[in-house]
């Protein structure tokens, strides 16, 4: 399309092939935001486009990546709020006219597969080196292994006995991160073969880090997460990457009820301490409730 579309937070950049979503920076922009800096979001890593009414005045023009697509959603998980999700570019409502045509344009380069989940991720995560700091230790990822420092002031006993931890991405399955703004956050590291961990352990977990208190934030853990992911699974054997596929593709893929109902009720607390609205503590309830 060759166009620019700018928004309150973000600016599109229309290409051939492609989409280009420069973040602005600034004190009132979400903080990861402004730690992506910029992403190239292919349109064949898209599912759907929508417009729809925002707040105060303003009109939301939305990308849907498809599953599987983008790391940093799958590492996400529809955890990130709904003012943080960096698919979203906000309007005055006078340009609705303008972003229902952007709109428009973008269904129209969406390919046959959009409807299906991605074989592969089609959109580049944030580049290691990376490293942040959680309440019980320091995580790093060098590109082909992560390794977990621990503080003598914030780990456990556990972790001090097993000692600093290192993992080769090949002896990986995946990334289960949880956001620090939902209580109980950590970045826990699924080793290939290992049984699935106990909910709850991760303090207890020499897989994982543990969030609170001001460590781990979301525009530090989560882009680390979202780069570990994709390269667990640019290191996944072929035989696990057909057998994923083919359970994404048959549907099969469902989360714990446990689960759920533990996300939901960390969810209602939040809504009643008015970190969240009606309607988005409503939407991600929607959004876990699907899961089952």
């Amino acid at each position: 399309m060759g166009d620019v579309l700018a928004g309150f937070h973000a600016v599109w950049e229309f290409d051939t092939d492609s989409v280009l979503i420069r973040f602005e920076r600034g004190i009132r922009r979400p903080k990861l935001f402004q730690a992506l800096g910029e992403r190239r979001i292919p349109y064949e890593a898209l599912r759907s486009v929508e417009l729809t009414e925002g707040r105060r005045g303003t009109v939301v023009l939305r990308a849907l990546p498809r599953h599987g697509a983008d790391p940093l959603m799958e590492a996400a998980d529809g955890q990130l709020k709904e003012d943080a999700d960096p698919y979203r570019l906000v309007l005055p409502a006078e340009r609705a006219t303008l972003a229902e045509y952007y709109a428009d344009e973008l269904g129209t380069v969406l390919g046959p597969a959009a409807k299906e989940p991605a074989d592969r991720h089609l959109v580049a995560a944030p580049k290691p080196p990376l490293h942040f700091k959680a309440y019980d230790g320091k995580a790093s990822f060098d590109g082909s292994s992560v390794a977990f420092r621990w503080f003598w002031t914030g780990a456990s006993s556990a972790k001090w006995k097993c000692g600093d931890q290192s993992f080769p991405v090949g002896e990986l399955a995946g990334v289960e991160w949880r956001s620090p703004e939902i209580f109980n956050g950590h970045l826990r590291l699924l080793e290939r073969g290992a049984r699935e961990p106990a909910p709850g352990a991760a303090d207890q977990d020499p897989a994982a880090v543990v969030f609170g208190l001001g460590y781990g934030p979301v525009h530090e853990s989560l882009p680390f997460a979202a780069s570990v992911l994709q390269a667990v699974r640019a290191a996944e054997p072929a035989a696990d990457a057909r057998e994923r596929r083919q359970v994404r593709r048959a549907g099969h893929a469902r989360r714990d009820p446990a689960d759920i109902a533990e996300r939901i009720r960390h969810l209602g607390e939040l809504h009643d301490a008015g970190l969240l609205t009606d309607d988005e503590f409503s939407a991600k309830k929607a959004e876990l409730l699907a899961e089952l």
